[in-house]
């Protein structure tokens, strides 16, 4: 393989350590001549595009060093010497360059309109990109989210003259560089100004400042577009032979492709006059403005409906938002700072990488894009991963050599399921980066207007995570007489997605850092997330045709903690008392505080306990013992708490069956759980559709007057089932689900010690009682001696009844669902309900939207996302 320099150590040796690994992939063939003109004129443009000397017609392009940039080079060439139309496709697929020649002999004409001067005494409008910056601008004109900034140390003998001259040689040769911005009714239009020499003004840093506070000062400084410049330069002393140049850029007039022509051409051109020569560089074919023009009388021309139509198809309808496990709640408006990790990729993976790219027949970017696709969607369990990347967009040879803001930006859409092989999702990469680059001049800001995603001030559209891959290196700068440049490297990492990786080809290497938003992840998560990623990198040379969900990720240490540390949850808890133990030894602790509490009825501890007392004497009679399963239909009301105390008390398990539901509902259930004992009310029994034996708890008349209101003897076991609540059916018919006495026990005992109620509590009851949320409602404030609250029937539905109950009873307890609480929230008198101290949820993922509404409508409140007692308690 071929090295611009040997590394050498710092006593000028030869350091065979940073010596890349070799790469078979660089060794050509025998050489075969180009045959006939068209081979010798491909051959010609596939050589000054690789800078190699030769290029035999055997010869496969991206062996010989090509990627997807370079690619485009050689299309938009082939464009403008020949006027043939080729696609990146026909030199993807093309073995060699006689292969490709054959394409290029059947290609079709070139029917882009020319690129003519626009008139300068006309309003210049905006190219699509500029404009959208300019939107960014307006909306926030203190960001510096778009600003590019280089900082180059000079040691040695400045001639502050000639760069001071070439600056102002750069400034006159590039419109961008001295362009400003400003709205002129309905039009959004750039104003070209005249050229004009820059002066430097030699600074040195303030007393008390570093140098690295003082660049980062400056980078950190906002543009102002409608006044310009857009282009800063200054310049700081810090010896006679040693000085600070600090260049920053608004985004609107350049981007990362412009970055090397500027320090290319300024090099040269300090070079010259340092020296008292003239410098003559290249005329430059047309200006941006020029190229706003074409982009828009091209588009206008029934391009825009061609590539926008693929796009509709690639993307759909509906844009999902990517929902990656974050430290912290997204932020109601993006904040953009952000911080980077740089990763350490062995030389050993990197021939691997590439060794599978060339299996697979995909580019090095296309297997880089494939693992992040892959690593977003594992941690996001989403099967529908759109990722954001960067194109240069130049593919017209005219626009090669200008500074301007070209770059655009694509959707890459990848999608998978359970059997996706690695190998599949590779082809799948593949085929959509190759029709992404067909279809690249579309300006994203059109794309964004007509999918019409949901727009948030807090995430970025369409996309929320980029991948950046740069195929080649940016040369490094030429050797000035007198003069050392080295580039400093800026401790500032803006934020612009909620993470990006960046990825860099250099010297048969390769580099990868992935920058973050601070505001939602914290660095150890981060450093996680690589870990990652580069075990899947591992995973995936090792067996490209593995399935990506079976790749492995973890390390032995996370494994170790997965497996072993959060799995060590043990606990002491009275694992040897049933549920109604430990509400009898509450009520030998309060026995006249308040209980149960249901419109205008309260009942205390020792009363609640000798109702249900006689009522379960009765069950027992009846034949209820341990693991008896026993229904109960009733309304919110005292005897539905009575009733289900009762129950549990007698042995039995009780079996929730809801009045609201439809009666073959209610008979599959009662059918399937084989209840022989019904209890229930009388407004009720004629809807039943099974005849069992039943009891109406609201019978007129003392009707267990005659039945002891002393504790029962007790039969059950803490193994001896508590309840039997059936599922919703959705995945068929509903399923019969139990809990024990332990496990039951268990999980109250957990809530108590996580959120301990006191005396001082009252808990609301008001999800229904077929919901197991309803089983720590009733149970968990009866085993701490709070109060139990029973909201009317039908009262959880209505946010205007909840307030009225939370204040009469003064709650400070009680349940949502996320879409109830945000319904709740709706209540103009919300605050009123000053007493909450706990909002619990569950049954529903919890936005983060929602949560900043409590915290700030009920600032006072906790507010905890939970799950079912009936998966957590087993």
């Amino acid at each position: 393989m071929f090295l611009d320099k040997l590394p050498l150590t710092a006593n000028g040796k030869l350091d065979r350590k940073a010596l890349p690994a070799p790469d078979a992939s660089q060794l050509q063939a025998a050489f075969v001549a180009p045959q006939g003109e068209l081979e010798q004129q491909l051959a010609a443009i596939w050589a000054d595009v690789l800078k190699i000397g030769q290029v035999g017609r055997s010869d496969n392009f991206f062996e010989l060093g090509g990627h997807s940039l370079l690619a485009t080079q050689v299309i938009s060439r082939i464009r403008q010497q020949l006027d043939v139309e080729l696609s990146l496709r026909d030199l993807f697929e093309a073995r060699d360059l006689a292969t490709f020649a054959q394409a290029a002999g059947a290609g079709q004409g070139n029917d882009a309109p020319r690129f003519i001067k626009a008139d300068r005494n006309q309003p210049l409008g905006m190219s699509y990109a500029q404009q959208r910056q300019w939107f960014l601008w307006q909306l926030d004109p203190e960001s510096t989210a778009y600003t590019i900034p280089a900082a180059l140390r000079l040691s040695g003998s400045l001639d502050i003259a000639a760069l001071e001259h070439s600056f102002s040689a750069l400034i006159a040769r590039h419109e961008t560089l001295r362009t400003t911005f400003r709205q002129q009714g309905e039009q959004a239009v750039q104003i070209i100004h005249a050229p004009r020499a820059l002066t430097l003004t030699v600074e040195s840093v303030p007393a008390g400042q570093t140098l690295e506070a003082c660049v980062e000062q400056e980078m950190q400084r906002p543009f102002d577009l409608e006044q310009g410049p857009l282009l800063r330069v200054r310049l700081l002393n810090l010896a006679a032979d040693e000085h600070v140049l600090i260049l920053t850029q608004h985004h609107i007039v350049s981007d990362g492709w412009s970055m090397p022509i500027m320090v290319d051409e300024l090099v040269r051109l300090y070079e010259g006059y340092s020296q008292g020569r003239e410098v003559l560089l290249a005329e430059l074919d047309m200006q941006y403005a020029d190229y706003a023009l074409w982009q828009r009388s091209w588009m206008d021309a029934g391009e825009q409906a061609r590539q926008l139509a693929y796009w509709k198809q690639q993307l759909g309808d509906q844009q999902p938002i990517l929902e990656l496990p974050a430290d912290h709640p997204r932020p109601v408006v993006q904040s953009h700072v952000g911080a980077r990790l740089a990763l350490e990729l062995a030389p050993a993976l990197i021939v691997d990488l590439k060794q599978v790219a060339r299996q697979q027949g995909v580019t090095l970017f296309m297997l880089l894009l494939a693992s992040f696709q892959t690593l977003l969607h594992r941690h996001s369990g989403q099967p529908d991963i759109r990722v954001g990347v960067p194109i240069a967009n130049r593919t017209r040879a005219e626009t090669e050599g200008l500074i301007g803001f070209f770059v655009n930006t694509q959707v890459l859409r990848a999608e998978f399921d359970l059997h996706t092989t690695f190998s599949e999702l590779l082809q799948q990469v593949k085929h959509t980066a190759l029709q992404a680059q067909a279809h690249q001049e579309l300006p994203f800001e059109q794309l964004v207007e007509t999918l019409q995603p949901q727009r948030s001030l807090s995430h970025s559209p369409l996309f929320q995570v980029m991948f950046n891959h740069q195929s080649q290196a940016s040369a490094e700068v030429r050797a000035l007489p007198d003069l050392q440049v080295e580039a400093l490297v800026s401790e500032s990492y803006p934020a612009q997605f909620d993470l990006t990786l960046n990825t860099a080809e250099q010297n048969g290497g390769l580099s990868a850092a992935l920058t973050y938003a601070t505001a939602l992840f914290e660095r150890s998560t981060i450093e996680r997330m690589a870990g990652h990623w580069l075990a899947l990198l591992q995973a995936i040379c090792a067996n490209a045709g593995q399935r990506i969900a079976d790749v492995p990720m973890l390390d032995a240490a996370e494994q170790q903690q997965i497996v072993r540390e959060w799995n060590a949850t043990a606990a002491q808890f009275p694992s040897e008392l049933c549920l109604h133990s430990l509400i009898e030894a509450q009520v030998l602790a309060t026995p006249n505080a308040p209980a149960l509490i249901f419109a205008d009825e309260q009942l205390s501890y020792t009363q609640l306990n000798a109702r249900a007392n006689q009522l379960a004497h009765r069950l027992r009679e009846a034949g209820v013992g341990p693991d008896v399963l026993v229904g109960i239909c009733v309304e919110r009301s005292l005897e539905l708490v009575i009733g289900l105390l009762a129950i549990i008390k007698a042995g039995g398990a009780y079996v929730p069956l809801d009045p609201d539901y439809p009666e073959d509902r209610l008979a599959y259930m009662m059918q399937d759980s084989g209840i022989g004992l019904l209890l229930t009310q009388t407004s009720l029994l004629e809807r039943l559709p099974v005849q069992v034996q039943s009891m109406c708890l609201d019978q007129d008349g003392d009707w267990l007057e005659g039945y002891s209101t002393a504790n029962l003897v007790n039969l059950s076991h803490p193994q001896n089932l508590a309840y039997v609540i059936y599922t919703s059916g959705s995945t068929g018919k509903p399923k019969g689900a139990g809990n024990s006495h332990r496990a039951l026990v268990n999980r109250l005992h957990w809530m108590q010690k996580a959120y301990g109620l006191n005396e001082s509590d009252t808990v609301l009851q008001k999800t229904p009682f077929s919901f197991d949320v309803s089983v720590w409602e009733f149970f968990w404030p009866l085993m701490t001696g709070a109060r139990l609250a029973v909201a009317l029937p039908g009262d959880h539905r209505d946010p205007e009844r909840l307030v009225q109950t939370i204040r009469q009873h003064q709650v400070t307890t009680l349940h949502f669902v996320p879409s109830m609480l945000q319904a709740f929230l709706t209540h103009p008198q919300v605050e009123s309900c000053n007493s909450l101290s706990r909002v619990m949820c569950s049954g529903e993922a919890l936005p983060a939207e929602l949560v900043g509404q409590v915290l700030k409508r009920l600032p006072q409140v906790g507010l905890f996302n939970l799950y079912g007692p009936t998966e957590a308690a087993i």
